[in-house]
């Protein structure tokens, strides 16, 4: 192992609680920074891993807690940050732009001007994806041009620019990185895999917008994890990698496949609503390159990561049937 000390924002995260539990396992000391307080352990996987490494958790917001987020990194002084916080969710953001903007570009850009006056930083991994190229029919390689089409595109796309030139002017240690979808056990309920299980045991009506036409790709939380670390490991600094399975499926083939393997029938489960706005029809990624120069590759099957989603919605249920199953957005 190069690295032994993380910082991690968005640490309550899917990805970035799957990243820190691959830390832990591997004997690794990491701070998380997360502006909501740690949820429930069927979320954050970190919080049964068995490690002779530490954990330490800030609640804390990069919009308004910056200053108390540098004094912990400057006591912690970790070689590497990995940053998974920022404002999700694609269609919601048209409803108030301006906090993508303020979150996922103001923010950051106030934090990477702080940042590039560190002596103990070594790399920064930045989390960004594919909707910064807007929808593609061909499979986009790494120098792709943008063309972002939501606010939150565009939101991620003026980050990684400002990133770029604080590598070109400073030198800052940035590594990008673009994953395919995330999927797999402890992600957020309102996402498309879990919810499909969640309404299929319960007997819910599933929403499927716009048919489920859109082409996506996934990939496990598990491998994400595995991602990050072969890019801190292994990456160039200034460079870009593409994390995506090589299987691309439409969303409504996704549900389909779920629908088999729980025996239930599709069209008992789904309805067939208007599209949400903005959306793009497909982002297919070239990984050739994460897999040549990082040795990356999948170690989970979609279906595997399918089964073991399936388990781990059935044997939470309990818990999970008390939560919220919609997006609630917080400003």
């Amino acid at each position: 192992m190069k690295y032994n000390k993380y910082a991690v924002l968005g640490s309550n995260s899917f990805a970035g609680a799957s990243f820190i539990a691959r830390a832990l396992a591997d004997g690794a000391d990491v701070i998380g920074f997360n502006r909501s307080l740690e949820t429930s352990s069927i979320f954050l996987p970190y919080l049964k891993i068995k490690s002779t490494g530490s954990y330490t958790f800030v609640q804390a917001d990069i919009n308004n807690d910056l200053d108390a987020i540098l004094t912990q990194l400057d006591t912690f002084r970790p070689q590497i940050v990995v940053d998974f916080a920022g404002q999700g969710m694609v269609a919601e953001s048209w409803q108030n732009p301006a906090q993508w903007y303020n979150t996922n570009v103001v923010a950051k850009v106030n934090l990477h001007d702080q940042l590039r006056l560190r002596n103990w930083l070594e790399r920064y991994v930045r989390i960004s994806t594919p909707e910064v190229y807007g929808s593609q029919k061909n499979r986009l390689i790494e120098t792709w041009q943008y063309n972002p089409s939501t606010p939150y595109a565009v939101s991620h796309a003026a980050i990684d620019l400002s990133l770029r030139a604080f590598h070109k002017q400073y030198d800052f240690p940035v590594i990008f990185t673009r994953f395919a979808n995330f999927y797999g056990p402890g992600q957020q309920l309102y996402r498309i895999i879990p919810r499909t299980i969640i309404y299929a045991l319960l007997g819910k009506k599933l929403q499927l917008h716009g048919g489920g036409t859109s082409v996506r790709a996934f990939i496990s939380g598990v491998d994400v994890a595995d991602a990050v670390m072969r890019s801190i490991n292994f990456g160039m600094v200034g460079d870009v990698y593409h994390f995506s399975s090589e299987r691309f499926f439409t969303i409504r083939q996704t549900i389909e496949i779920i629908c088999s393997m729980m025996d239930v029938d599709f069209s008992d489960l789904v309805d067939i609503v208007p599209d949400r706005p903005g959306k793009d029809q497909a982002y297919l990624m070239d990984s050739k390159k994460a897999r040549r120069d990082l040795g990356w590759q999948e170690s989970l099957s979609f279906e595997e990561c399918i089964k073991d989603t399936i388990r781990w919605v059935k044997d939470s249920l309990d818990e999970i049937s008390s939560l919220p199953l919609n997006y609630i957005h917080k400003i």
